[in-house]
């Protein structure tokens, strides 16, 4: 490959209202943008990082900034998987070399991917971990939606009236929770029999990372997925007898490319897949639009929680996400 001028900007991308999951609270969430120009095509890629693997925006930019001279003396998607870890700084530059590669090859990013032609996907719409009266609320104001996810803490009582007040809110939508490592793998069977009553019919990452072993004595009728337990593809081999479905981020496991591959080897093991988000613009949610044309389950509204997205955006209907190839990944972005 050529060589290249890399950019690297930093953002502060702000929140329309304060969104609440178990032990944090977010306000506003940072991105990194790098942008990788040959002087007549270029690429872009957005990424957040993963919070709580202390994959933060500021040391991603530093780590991007150190391979420079590398970066610029021409890299590929396959040399860059070589030179980063999983993880955001990686998520950047590999969705760059993407479109950059489409720019060059007149192609979109979905057929150089092997991926059929998108169509719109149904996205769950999520509600934050807040009282039940007002997670029924903004279960209402998402007039909508056909799913929604709910973020659930581990206090059994308060989750349950949430679920409660969410599902006579909206009686004919599908529901899934995340209980962001919320409970003990003791405590499943009485969250399990409460969601089933409710008609949920997803959990995801009930229990903490680490401790995935105690899942295979539990006999679930209601799927679960793995988001924290499944950072990158050597995870997923370990997933099988615990979960049922793998959570693949762009943002954990570094890019469109190992997102492609774990979601390739999971239904090669009989496990499905998921595509979610560690929020940001619809410059990524673009990406992970694409992969999404390969799973079960899309939780794709990054960008409906923020004040601002990007000029040229993804679209929400009828409870569905629509990227157009001029938002990223077509022939020609400009």
């Amino acid at each position: 490959m050529p060589g290249l001028r890399l950019t690297v900007a930093v953002e502060k991308l702000e929140f329309s209202a304060p969104f609440r999951i178990t032990g944090f609270v977010f306000e506003h969430q940072d991105a990194v943008v790098v942008t990788l120009d040959d002087g007549v095509h270029r690429g872009r890629g957005e990424a957040s990082g993963v919070f709580y693997l202390d994959d933060l925006v500021d040391r991603m930019a530093v780590d991007i900034e150190a391979k420079r001279a590398v970066i610029e003396r021409g890299i590929d998607r396959a040399a860059l998987q070589r030179l980063f870890p999983p993880g955001g700084a990686r998520n950047a530059l590999d969705c760059a070399l993407w479109e950059l590669e489409a720019q060059r090859a007149g192609r979109p990013v979905w057929a150089l991917a092997g991926v059929r032609k998108p169509e719109p996907l149904v996205t769950t719409f999520t509600l934050g971990a807040e009282p039940p009266e007002v997670m029924a609320a903004g279960a209402r104001r998402y007039a909508q939606a056909r799913a929604l996810k709910l973020k659930l803490t581990g206090d059994f009582g308060l989750d349950s009236a949430r679920v409660a007040a969410v599902r006579a809110a909206r009686p004919e939508v599908w529901i899934g929770v995340d209980a962001n490592q919320g409970y003990t793998v003791e405590a499943l069977p009485q969250l399990i029999g409460m969601l089933r009553e409710a008609g949920v019919e997803l959990i995801e990452q009930p229990v903490a990372r680490g401790r995935e072993a105690g899942l295979e004595k539990i006999d679930s009728p209601i799927p679960i997925a793995a988001d924290e337990s499944a950072l990158s593809l050597s995870d997923v081999p370990g997933l099988v007898g615990r979960f049922d479905v793998v959570n693949v981020k762009l943002d954990k496991c570094g890019g469109l490319t190992e997102g492609l591959a774990m979601a390739h080897e999971a239904r090669r093991l009989g496990l499905k897949v998921m595509v979610g988000n560690m929020m940001g613009t619809s410059l990524a949610m673009a990406p992970a639009f694409v992969l999404g044309q390969l799973c079960d389950v899309v939780d794709l509204d990054g960008p409906t929680f923020l004040k601002h997205d990007r000029e040229r955006a993804v679209r929400y209907t009828d409870g569905r996400i629509w990227c157009d190839e001029a938002v990223w990944g077509g022939p020609s972005a400009e």
